[in-house]
């Protein structure tokens, strides 16, 4: 059908695509099918005189549409040809679709900042359920608010179909009617959630509004506990045996699942040897299963603070996939030879059976490598294996980094939580070279992997990271020269090594975090693919995730191909899979960027609620923003971001400079730019919006000496006091 329509110059009616098929009666119903199909996942398009096209002939896009809380949005393609950028959508364009619906867009002309159109057709709906907060209207119903401000539409609610809600209350709403052009979403209230000030609604909320699963499914449950058993000789058979192997897993203090298991040991001409042992998820998760299905439909775990939402039953994940020390247990394996300098030799690939001994954390690794006395006591048969892993990672590592592989050693924070999961406080995460030794084990491990799976053209999902947009990388080329600093002009060719140069000059520097940062939001978002693609981050060639399939899915589809290399290909399954792939990898990066979101969102609204008892408080902080409306401010010791707005700034008439990326004060002169440090004050937290307002210190004691500016104000450009309390 692709290829009938793809040489013709012009949209084709069913009949002349039945007359230039040749196709006859059983033929002309399925026709039917694959059309339904095709028009369905946006590959073709119907069109008046009940014609179908490309959509690429017609330019029209299909794609999934991000809304803007102001009021437009954007449709992304789904597949994206080269130099095709998101599409524009006015907010008349939108007509009756939501934020993240999947939708064909109408290119209607080009502008300087890229193509422009409208909705003309809604392929599939996204919000079936929506979180809000309900207000009643009466005895005429009520009506919700979606938290998601992206959900531009509020919500009607008829009378006897809010389930009890009371009016401020965040619930979940099913959509009984979608929205048209001329009407409202209709819906009924399904879940009463609590109110936004109530401790762990914000849990409750974020769960709901991303459609996080709170239990698993009966027959799942009894899936996983009935394939949950402990390795006997019949298992265990047959593969490699490494339990008389030197082997650790060295994790996070507070982990209750252990993945992956390493040794090192070092050969007697010098080289290395490394086993990387990952948990052997496949063998317990047998495909098709209602296990596996479910595994599939989570695509991962979602780590917020205080809880998990995992992809597997606690059976599995915390018990017998965890490799704990002192109990065999079944692996997949890579062993990688290494020369005397740390550059891979060769690998081989195992179905193997372990037994660890010692679960350490990643403190205590450190402790050893350290010279911590207590700590090389207690382990001392292991302490030259642990001080060996770690040469031999330093030696990964700098072979890593030449190639041009980027790195960033950007602090991470740690929420400090009460037992009602109330933000108390908060810390930079730790940092260490015993995280660092294993996650060079890991890369190694993952590239050896794709490696092997693209040599012999198995069917997998490879984990790729493309080549950023010129565009935005002329942004942060603008962005990052009032530091000094330069990008190569042939934005087109750009490589990573580029960036590297970029990272290693702002190393230990003010502007570091900072300017990190603006590389990262340069960057596209890695994902999953059925081609290997390659990793630009990694300035790896071939790529892909293999060492946590007990949080990841993709990891099982690459534990299950490797399975297949080494037991003999299949290939009934293999043209299968095939077929399947493209949309996994769709699915699984779909996945993957939900839970990012989810986790990202529940610990920027715990850090809200947590400021709610600092208005009046002063911070310091770094400006990582400008717009012409205010500065954006992350607080330098509790990575708060909040919005310091122009109108707070009433000692002058400030202008936005949008080349220089900065304010600048008509009278006084004063400039206020990219990476300067500030004092603020928190003025106002409003936990509707889950937003930050902050003041400049120095702007409210100026002002608190000499008044507000003299001279009339300009149209538009009145200053007023800043809101909340006012400077003490």
């Amino acid at each position: 059908m692709l290829d009938l329509l793809s040489s013709h110059g012009r949209p084709l009616s069913v009949r002349e695509v039945v007359r230039r098929l040749g196709l006859e009666g059983e033929e002309r119903r399925e026709l039917k099918k694959v059309l339904r199909g095709l028009i369905g996942d946006g590959s073709i398009v119907k069109i008046r005189g009940a014609r179908v096209g490309l959509p690429s002939r017609m330019n029209l896009v299909p794609g999934r549409l991000q809304c803007s809380p102001a009021g437009y949005g954007f449709v992304v393609p789904e597949e994206r040809r080269e130099g095709q950028g998101d599409v524009f959508i006015p907010a008349g364009g939108l007509r009756e679709a939501l934020h993240g619906d999947r939708v064909v867009a109408r290119v209607e002309r080009e502008t300087a900042k890229g193509p422009e159109g409208r909705i003309i057709r809604i392929l599939e709906r996204a919000q079936q359920r929506v979180v809000g907060r309900y207000e009643s209207d009466g005895r005429f119903g009520g009506h919700v608010v979606p938290f998601d401000r992206r959900v531009l539409q509020e919500f009607f609610i008829p009378a006897g179909e809010d389930g009890g809600a009371e009016s401020g209350e965040m619930v979940t709403v099913e959509v009984t009617r979608p929205a048209s052009e001329k009407r409202n979403p209709i819906g009924t209230v399904v879940a009463v959630l609590g109110r936004l000030t109530d401790p762990g609604v914000d849990l409750k909320v974020v769960m709901a509004k991303y459609d996080l699963p709170d239990a698993f499914p009966p027959e799942v449950e009894e899936e996983a506990e009935r394939v949950a058993r402990r390795p006997g000789p019949g298992e265990t058979k047959g593969r490699t045996d490494f339990r008389d192997w030197t082997t650790v897993t060295i994790d996070p203090a507070t982990a209750k699942d252990h993945d992956d298991a390493v040794g090192v040991e070092r050969r007697k001409d010098g080289g290395w040897r490394l086993a990387v042992h990952i948990a052997d998820v496949a063998h317990y998760v047998r495909e098709g299963g209602p296990l596996d299905e479910e595994a599939y439909l989570r695509g991962t775990s979602v780590y917020f603070p205080d809880r998990v939402v995992p992809m597997l039953p606690e059976a599995l994940s915390n018990d017998v996939c965890s490799l704990v020390d002192g109990d065999d247990r079944l692996t997949q394996s890579v062993v990688i030879e290494l020369d005397r300098e740390g550059r891979v030799v060769d690998a081989t690939f195992h179905d193997g059976v372990i037994r660890s001994l010692a679960s350490l954390s990643y403190q205590e690794a450190q402790g050893i490598v350290d010279g911590d006395a207590p700590l090389r006591k207690r382990f001392s048969s292991l302490v030259a294996d642990i001080e060996a892993m770690d040469e031999l990672a330093r030696l990964m590592r700098g072979h890593r980094v030449d190639r041009g592989s980027l790195d960033f050693d950007l602090p991470e924070p740690k929420l400090i939580l009460d037992q009602d999961g109330e933000m108390t406080g908060i810390v930079a995460h730790e940092r260490l070279d015993s995280m660092r030794v294993i996650e060079e084990f890991m890369l190694a491990a993952n590239e050896a992997v794709a490696a092997k799976l693209h040599r012999y053209g198995a069917g997998a999902l490879y984990r790729i990271h493309e080549r950023p947009d010129p565009e935005k990388v002329r942004e942060f080329g603008e962005l990052v020269a009032s530091f000094g600093y330069r990008v190569p002009e042939n934005l087109e060719t750009i490589r990573p090594e580029d960036f590297q140069r970029i990272t290693r000059q702002i190393k230990g520097k003010p502007e570091e975090k900072l300017v990190s940062y603006l590389l990262l939001r340069t960057m596209k978002l890695a994902q999953y693919h059925e081609d290997n693609l390659g990793h630009f981050g990694l300035a790896a060639e071939k790529y892909a995730h293999f060492t946590s399939p007990i949080r990841r899915y993709p990891d099982l589809v690459v534990h299950r191909a490797l399975r297949a290399l080494r037991q003999g290909r299949d290939a009934e399954r293999e043209a299968w899979l095939e077929k399947r792939l493209p949309e996994m990898g769709r699915h699984l990066s779909d996945a993957e960027q939900r839970a990012t979101e989810a986790e990202r969102e529940l610990i920027e609204w715990k850090k809200v609620r947590f400021m709610a008892e600092k208005v009046g408080d002063t911070f310091s902080g770094y400006v990582t923003g400008v717009q012409a409306f205010g500065l954006f401010v992350e607080l330098e010791a509790i990575y708060v971001q909040g919005l310091v707005h122009v109108s707070s700034m009433n000692d002058d008439y400030y202008h936005f400079d949008e080349k220089a990326h900065l304010l600048k004060g008509e009278s006084t002169g004063k400039v206020y730019r990219l990476g300067d440090r500030v004092e603020v004050q928190v003025v106002r937290v409003d936990l509707d919006q889950r937003k930050i307002d902050f003041a400049l210190v120095d702007v409210l004691e100026r002002v608190a000496e000499r008044g507000t500016p003299r001279g009339k104000p300009r149209e538009g450009r009145r200053p007023t006091r800043p809101r909340g309390r006012r400077s003490r």
